[in-house]
């Protein structure tokens, strides 16, 4: 679905990314984690066309993305949550959701028929359909930005840091989200510092540092790594029905 090759990008004339592979297959949750400015971010911007790579190229399916600005890549079904909170707090809810559906503004019977959707997955959006956006605690909002970006019913959703600030009911709440999300075929890439519920919640993993990718396997390889266990999770390995099978001998060190 969606390919990074030996992708360089950066700020400045300074490279961030220094010849990044990533692969997220078709309906998969991919998780990035690692150090503060290991690039996690920097390639969900390459990804959605905010910065440009400089060397390399982002695929999805046969078609080469990279070369494109942000609303063709949107209109290709690539949609990202930031990390920072993106909503117009003086709107309503159900304002800043149909923003989402800009693209589609014109086909009204398909914007109604994609906001009863978006309602029917994220009820929170009918129940405060006419409160202003600014009046929503930090869970709530994260649940409407998503909200958002499923106006155009995505085939790839970016997603920044989602748990940021949030308390745990409202971990929980955006946690369910995603995996509806994953359920419905929606392929996800996933930014998160919170590396238990983000390798939680993914089917694979990759560990990111110094602008490089330098551990790649499922979410329970990357997790049981000694090293992740020893530097993201308090010395205390993850198990999986009582074993702690090798991870070393599992996990995937890029190629």
């Amino acid at each position: 679905m969606l390919r990074l090759r030996r992708v360089v990008a950066g700020y400045g004339g300074s490279a961030v990314l220094q010849g990044v592979d990533l692969t997220c297959e078709p309906g998969s949750i991919t998780c990035v984690v690692g150090p503060n400015g290991a690039g996690k971010s920097t390639v969900l911007r390459v990804v959605s066309g905010l910065l440009r790579v400089t060397e390399g190229e982002v695929t999805m399916g046969e078609e080469t993305i990279s070369s494109f600005p942000p609303d063709e890549i949107l209109r290709r079904g690539v949609t990202q949550v930031p990390q920072s909170h993106a909503l117009f707090p003086s709107m309503t809810v159900r304002e800043n959701v149909l923003m989402g559906g800009f693209l589609i503004r014109r086909d009204k019977s398909l914007l109604a028929s994609r906001m009863a959707a978006v309602e029917a997955l994220v009820p929170l959006v009918a129940e405060r359909s006419n409160d202003r956006a600014g009046n929503l605690s930090g869970g709530q909002r994260r649940m409407v930005e998503i909200a958002r970006c499923l106006m155009l019913a995505p085939k790839v959703m970016l997603l920044d840091e989602p748990s940021l600030g949030l308390d745990p009911r409202s971990l929980a709440a955006v946690a369910e989200l995603i995996n509806r999300l994953h359920d419905d075929g929606v392929t996800v890439l996933l930014v998160e510092q919170n590396v238990r519920l983000g390798l939680g919640l993914a089917t694979h993993g990759v560990v990111m540092e110094g602008g490089k990718v330098r551990l790649t396997g499922s979410a329970r390889e990357v997790m049981d790594h000694p090293e992740i266990a020893s530097l993201y999770l308090g010395g205390t390995r993850a198990t999986t029905a009582g074993t702690t099978a090798d991870p070393a001998a599992r996990a995937h060190p890029p190629a």
